[in-house]
């Protein structure tokens, strides 16, 4: 919108809303580079790549927030950086993460009779902790 004295100018400056996501910290601007998530009912706290959407309870971290983490006392934190990993998450990827939340949703006595009790349902499956699993890479 235009008026006889120039375009008009937002009251709001436009770096305010910025396509690069920055460190959850306070007081930091730093872009960041991995997401921090909290599993309270296992009392862990798990570093990530970037995810893909920003999630309302999960904490973006810069490089140098992400390697100073600690967790509260008897907490466990759970690093998922890797080098070698993709920077951005394949279809698998998604469908893994999809599977593990409607697993995670599941009263525990139907995830029983679908034969999901104990390790030795699911081959892959290296270890357990609440609904947390370590599968066996697909290539050993």
């Amino acid at each position: 919108m235009e008026s006889r004295r120039g375009p008009l100018k937002s009251a709001v400056p436009s770096n305010v809303v910025s396509p690069v996501r920055r460190c959850s910290r306070t007081a930091c601007g730093r872009p960041a580079v991995a997401t921090l998530t909290y599993v309270y009912a296992d009392s862990t706290a798990v570093l990530g790549p970037l995810a893909t959407y920003a999630e309302p309870h999960c904490y973006d971290l810069c490089a140098e927030h992400s390697e100073r983490l600690t967790a509260p006392r008897g907490w466990e934190v759970v690093r998922l950086l890797d080098g070698s990993a993709p920077a951005r998450p394949s279809g698998d990827d998604l469908e893994a993460l999809a599977n593990a939340v409607r697993e995670a949703a599941r009263p525990q006595e139907r995830a029983a009779e679908a034969g999901g009790a104990g390790r030795g349902a699911n081959p892959r499956e290296v270890a357990r902790r609440g609904h947390l699993r370590v599968l066996r890479s697909p290539d050993n």
